[in-house]
């Protein structure tokens, strides 16, 4: 494992020319075997995709939103997309870092760099769902200030662009945390 203190990271925005990394990087680190280098794996819950170059050139495109990126030594190893609501919501989504990197403190950094993002771009609060069967990742959010607001949102069991779900149960739970 890397130590926190060895990764360094620089930060920018996701351009037309980066989509086939952040597909790339997103399927490595939620889907299939290379997923399980790293403890946010999705692979026990579920199959299939979880995004596409079709979603993430319009996510790119779209001026709602900024997908924020990390680099080491030039290589893409983190990504996350933020998009702002008319009420002036942030909302945090497909959030990745390599799998082999995961621990190493890059999230944490990423994270906040997508917050200061957020607020640079009028948010005032935070919002992510996460599936409430990853309880490590959950916690992992509390951490940083994401606690349930109560609210949950079912899982999409019949778009299979989210994914082939392995059981029944799955729901999202949501998060908010206040960016002040």
């Amino acid at each position: 494992m890397i130590s926190p203190s060895s990764v360094q990271v620089a930060f920018g925005l996701a351009r037309p020319a980066d989509a086939g990394d952040v597909v790339a990087l997103v399927e490595s680190a939620y889907r299939g075997e290379p997923s399980r280098a790293g403890w946010t794996t999705e692979a026990d819950l579920l199959d299939g995709q979880r995004t596409d170059r079709e979603e993430v050139d319009a996510l790119i495109l779209d001026p709602t939103v900024a997908i924020v990126l990390a680099r080491r030594h030039g290589e893409l190893v983190g990504s996350v997309a933020v998009r702002i609501d008319d009420e002036r919501v942030a909302h945090i989504g497909m959030f990745a870092i390599r799998p082999t990197l995961q621990g190493a403190g890059i999230g944490r950094g990423l994270l906040g760099e997508a917050e200061r993002v957020a607020r640079e771009r009028g948010a005032r609060e935070a919002e992510m769902t996460v599936i409430e069967q990853r309880i490590e990742l959950l916690e992992w959010y509390a951490r940083r200030g994401y606690l349930p607001t109560g609210e949950t949102e079912p899982f999409p069991y019949d778009n299979p662009r989210f994914g082939l779900p392995k059981r029944a149960d799955l729901r999202f739970l949501v998060l908010a945390k206040k960016l002040g």
